[in-house]
């Protein structure tokens, strides 16, 4: 083998271990202008403690603006939050949001009041809260949060006046969440338009690759 092609060979290694370390390095924190505190003692919160990808998507950083979650009528991204719901959530809480061991999600109760906002839900899930509500800051990326807070707000079914996180708009339009509205979105398609359906296009690609590997 002559000097050059070993140059190439070795630059091409170099090159393609210092992409993969590029790749692992953690996305920067976005800013944020909400103050946000625990649930249990009111600490600040650390998003440096999230997970390091998906941290900078249009709904997170719109979050970390506002405190409202983007993606609470948006049905590219309730599928998703149903999935993660029914993974992560439902043992605790039950499929719809009814309350099992932990409270219920889906009426117009909530432990926490805070919790009628979409800030307050996502200080309660990120740092946990009393009995056995752990902090999530570790099992859920921040666009995951966003989904999941996506879909407690859907299964709501009681007096839309009580739905202090819905716009006027969002209001005209509800409806109080049935099974057979779960059913519905669960089979969308991953290709289902809206802010969402770039994230569910890769998880799919992700989990395809992993099947392949483990075969």
């Amino acid at each position: 083998m002559n000097i050059k092609k070993m140059l190439a060979i070795y630059g091409g290694l170099v090159i393609g271990i210092g992409s993969a370390a590029y790749a692992a390095e953690p996305e920067p924190v976005p800013p944020t202008s909400l103050d946000l505190r625990t649930t249990v003692d009111g600490s600040p919160i650390d998003l440096s403690t999230s997970l390091p990808t998906e941290r900078d998507t249009p709904g997170v950083l719109k979050f970390l603006q506002t405190g409202v979650d983007p993606y609470i009528d948006d049905p590219s991204c309730l599928r998703l939050g149903e999935s993660l719901f029914l993974s992560d959530c439902s043992g605790c809480h039950g499929e719809i949001g009814e309350g099992k061991i932990g409270p219920g999600l889906n009426d117009d109760y909530w432990t926490y009041p805070k919790n009628v906002h979409d800030q307050g839900v996502f200080e309660t899930v990120y740092g946990g809260a009393r009995a056995m509500m752990g902090p999530h800051n570790g099992d859920l990326t921040l666009d995951q949060f966003m989904q999941v807070i996506a879909w407690v707000r859907h299964l709501y079914k009681d007096p839309v006046n009580q739905a202090f996180w819905l716009t006027d708009a969002q209001k005209k339009n509800y409806k109080p969440y049935t099974l057979a509205e779960g059913k519905r979105i669960a089979a969308l398609p991953i290709s289902t338009p809206g802010q969402c359906q770039a994230t569910a296009v890769q998880e799919k690609k992700e989990q395809d690759q992993e099947d392949k590997e483990s075969q």
